[in-house]
């Protein structure tokens, strides 16, 4: 690949600076430490913050990383990546939940019914972060494949 076509990349996808892709890197390593502690029990009450913090900074990474060119086809996949961002961090928003029960005195008293509680909170955390993982590995390699595709065309 020529340097031309290189520059090309890099106009085309706004790439990170070192500490933003420091910062990406941890909010990743955050994510599935925070969540590997939460799955095997171990320190769940500080677990799902660490799980929550690694999202959150993961994801404000990853929309700092915009595309600039004009592939529609990219663009619509960026947005499908916002799905999955909203997904990483309702899981952990789920995972506090699931330790603490903070929500759980609101639907008791005023709902009345704690098994819409459960059915709603209890390990659900586990399908959304299932459901984000897999639209972020496809639009991922969906995106580098048509980025590659654009430049060598």
């Amino acid at each position: 690949m020529t340097t031309s076509k290189l520059l090309e990349i890099v106009i085309k996808m706004k790439q990170l600076s070192k500490i933003e892709s420091l910062l990406f890197l941890v909010g990743g390593v955050l994510m599935v430490v925070g969540t590997g502690l939460y799955a095997f029990f171990i320190q769940q009450s500080v677990a799902c913050w660490l799980m929550l913090c690694g999202s959150i900074l993961f994801v404000i990474m990853q929309m700092r990383q915009k595309y600039l060119g004009e592939s529609i086809t990219i663009r619509r996949l960026r947005k499908i990546m916002c799905i999955a961002n909203i997904g990483f961090i309702l899981a952990g928003l789920f995972m506090i939940e699931n330790s603490y029960c903070l929500l759980k005195p609101l639907f008791v008293k005023y709902i009345g019914d704690y098994t819409n509680y459960v059915t709603i909170f209890r390990n659900n955390w586990v399908v959304l972060l299932l459901i984000s993982a897999v639209i972020e590995v496809y639009t991922t390699h969906r995106i580098s494949y048509e980025l590659n595709k654009e430049n060598n065309a």
